[in-house]
């Protein structure tokens, strides 16, 4: 991994992507020195659920694992309709076999349950039933929590050496962020709490704290 990609943090786009479920995520990781680029399946450009249109930076078929922090993978209709976004699944694969993590909101921890993603890690999403429904055999680890950060293991199961994974519910889009930053490093401890109250809770307190040296 070079400089440059240990701070460049891909995110992926397409039609109906919802765009708030990582508002916090991406704007402060652009606030602490990470530069977000967009992946989409092509160039063309994509409309978000909130109507926003977005110009991808490169397309899926670019995209080199060694080359980036992290992958983010939003909800969006599609992830229930069809095999369209089946190829942002088997990127994370990809990143996950390369030790890269992948961190997955909404319905693409539905997306990553049927590629057998989910299968052998801890992970969480809006329901267990929403993703029982794909099928897939990870029921036993879903876990009933905001977010949560499975340390990886590989094909032959040892734990942490494959890519760590990061996996939240639609309506948690402060957790995710948080589990993001732990994951990168952006925040130390103290700061990322304060972060999370100032976010989540509106603690005020929390301000001082994060403005702090």
């Amino acid at each position: 991994m070079t400089s440059s990609s240990a701070t460049t943090v891909h995110l992926a786009v397409y039609d109906t992507f919802a765009d708030w479920e990582t508002g916090y995520t991406t704007a402060h990781l652009t606030q602490n020195g990470y530069t977000v680029r967009t992946v989409g399946l092509s160039r063309e450009p994509v409309t978000t659920m909130g109507g926003l249109r977005v110009q991808p930076d490169l397309t899926l078929d670019e995209l080199r694992p060694q080359e980036s922090a992290l992958l983010i993978l939003t909800g969006a209709s599609g992830w229930d309709s069809g095999e369209t976004l089946a190829p942002f699944a088997r990127a994370a694969r990809t990143f996950l076999d390369a030790g890269v993590p992948v961190a997955a909101i909404c319905g693409a921890t539905a997306g990553l349950a049927r590629e057998g993603l989910l299968d052998d890690r801890a992970h969480t999403s809006a329901v267990s039933f929403y993703l029982a429904a794909t099928g897939y055999a990870g029921g036993e680890r879903y876990v009933e929590v905001d977010a949560v950060t499975d340390a990886g293991a590989d094909g032959a199961g040892r734990e942490g050496a494959g890519g760590r994974l990061i996996t939240a519910g639609p309506t948690e889009p402060v957790a995710f962020a948080r589990e993001v930053f732990a994951l990168l490093g952006v925040y130390d401890e103290k700061k990322l709490d304060a972060w999370y109250r100032l976010f989540h809770d509106s603690d005020a307190s929390a301000y001082e704290v994060l403005q702090g040296e």
